[in-house]
């Protein structure tokens, strides 16, 4: 029999993070601070909105885009967010939360063989995406002392005749990182300069904890060139809901809703009748959690210093990515063995590019309670490490 595979397909490796979660579901006694998962119910009022979508009988397709009143509601956060103006009939596009959004416009504006910078440490999924889509992924590696951030010296030197478009993943996951308003001008300056696009990955963006949240396309002439990805999985505590968007020129949109139109049809339609109140009503909500998760985060920050476990303070997302190469061993094996010995599950920085190695993605979107249980464990682990090189 012929092979039925893609060798593209076969080539790409399963996602680290589920990797942990799975042995992790399967032990007992177990803190998990490995998935990015919000440990809040949804607001009561979200799941009023859609409990009644369905008490009206509103189960059927809605159009291609989304709601109409979604993707108003989308464009009146756009505007009093970050002032920026869009068409909700021709740019804005509803999806199967973010990460469809992302391969929806890497598809639609990327031709095989062209290359798609990205920065890594990041989310699993930009390579892969990319890949599936025939691009050449070309891999900035993200320095601690730069706290994580993207500089324009390294996005100049990774461009080249053949770059089509920047993935500029901040806040960033896994790392916390952040960009502020002086870094991105500088970042804009480069991708106006050569002639790219960006895709914004925007879905940490109401989780920053030092000034106020920017995006990249609020600057002059990016507007043009930036597809603004978010969705209501991480501020709105709505991942099981399943429900992005995307912003951005009408022409490339166009050729997003194309692909959208005939994999997915529609994103889910009672998520979009709750997504409606999430954004009308929902802002004292994202307030409070985002308040829970920076006592969380400074508590974190604090226990790193007292156990002497080198770490950046990150000002974004919910996670946070301790250095552990003083151990002598890789991030995977650090990640086993304190699963194994102490019963706490994080995920090896090597999940989210090579030059995550040495370092661990710990998810502080988790009860204090369990925080405090799991940085015990972990500095009891930390002791018996250093005991045992002494």
């Amino acid at each position: 029999m012929k092979n039925p595979l893609s060798d593209v397909c076969v080539a790409i490796k399963p996602s680290g993070i589920r990797k942990f979660f799975d042995i992790a579901s399967e032990m007992k006694d177990v803190i998990s601070l490995g998935v990015g998962e919000p440990d809040f119910d949804t607001p009561q009022h979200i799941r009023d909105a859609g409990i009644y979508s369905l008490e009206k009988g509103r189960t059927f397709y809605t159009s291609n885009s989304g709601l109409s009143e979604l993707r108003m509601e989308i464009c009146n956060y756009m505007k009093r967010r970050f002032d920026l103006d869009y068409d909700y009939q021709d740019e804005v596009l509803i999806t199967v939360g973010g990460s469809e959004a992302i391969d929806i416009a890497i598809r639609a504006m990327v031709n095989p063989g062209e290359e798609v910078i990205i920065p890594q440490p990041c989310f699993v999924s930009y390579e892969p995406c990319a890949l599936l889509a025939g691009a050449k992924p070309v891999i900035i590696e993200l320095k601690a002392e730069d706290e994580f951030r993207l500089t324009a010296e390294q996005l100049r030197e990774a461009i080249t005749d053949r770059t089509k478009l920047l993935v500029l993943p901040f806040p960033n996951n896994p790392t916390g990182a952040i960009m502020e308003k002086k870094d991105l001008e500088a970042i804009a300056e480069v991708i106006r300069e050569k002639d790219i696009y960006v895709l914004s990955d925007e879905i940490y963006t109401e989780l920053t904890y030092k000034g106020e949240p920017i995006t990249i396309a609020s600057l002059p002439g990016m507007r043009e060139r930036t597809i603004v990805i978010n969705g209501f999985s991480k501020a709105y505590a709505m991942t099981g809901w399943r429900l992005g968007y995307a912003c951005g020129p009408a022409l490339i949109m166009n050729q997003m809703r194309k692909i959208h139109q005939f994999a997915i049809m529609c994103a889910p339609t009672t998520s979009q009748y709750a997504a409606v109140d999430a954004l009308r009503n929902g802002d004292e909500d994202v307030e409070r959690m985002r308040t829970s998760y920076n006592q969380r985060r400074r508590y974190l920050v604090n226990a790193f210093r007292e156990m002497g476990l080198e770490c950046f303070e990150p000002y974004g997302a919910f996670y946070i990515f301790p250095c552990i190469k003083e151990f002598g061993m890789t991030s995977e094996e650090f990640a086993t063995r304190i699963l194994e010995e102490e019963r706490v599950a994080m995920v090896p920085g090597s999940a989210f590019g090579d030059c995550g190695e040495g370092y661990l993605r710990i998810s502080y979107a988790s009860s204090m309670e369990n925080l405090k249980i799991a940085m015990g464990r972990l500095n009891h682990f930390i002791k018996k490490l250093r005991s045992e090189r002494a």
